[in-house]
């Protein structure tokens, strides 16, 4: 294969989850969130929200690519993080077009730790099944209510009270 197909192939798979990230925030600022982004991305924080009460929440986006295996759809794996306060997980999977918001503590409760091999401690967190007779991915039940059509858990929820 051509050096510079694989080139650009790769930079389009690493970019993807840097366009994901704007993209989400141009919802939020679309719905008139007040978002700030860090300099930096080294502490999990792609956003950070100030709510009409002056307070801020953290805000970490994820995002799937619809060119994953068939079945990921919704799979976010292999994610290091313990409890934060005021802060909120966006998940976006581009197969689904569909968005899940979580709060520090939700996501905990949620996800699966990994309890041995490389990932040991990390935790995962797999939101959709598979109806494989229709190729199609969907919501699993016990995730629906964290499917979001806009942001107004972020604005108008307390993460740290749920």
């Amino acid at each position: 294969m051509d050096e510079e197909i694989i080139n650009k192939s790769f930079r389009h798979a690493a970019a993807f989850g840097k366009r994901i990230e704007y993209y989400v925030i141009g919802l939020m600022l679309k719905e008139g969130l007040d978002v700030f982004l860090p300099m930096v991305d080294d502490d999990a924080i792609d956003a950070v929200i100030k709510k009409p009460d002056g307070s801020f929440v953290e805000i970490q986006i994820k995002a799937r690519s619809k060119h994953v295996k068939f079945g990921n759809g919704g799979l976010f794996a292999a994610l290091k993080h313990e409890y934060r306060k005021n802060y909120w997980f966006v998940f976006y999977s581009e197969s689904m077009d569909t968005i899940w918001i979580l709060s520090s503590s939700e996501f905990i409760k949620e996800a699966r730790q990994n309890k041995s091999g490389i990932n040991i401690g990390k935790r995962s967190l797999k939101l959709n099944g598979v109806n494989s007779k229709i190729e199609k991915e969907h919501v699993l039940p016990q995730f629906q209510r964290y499917v979001a059509i806009d942001f107004s858990r972020i604005f108008n929820e307390n993460p740290d009270i749920i």
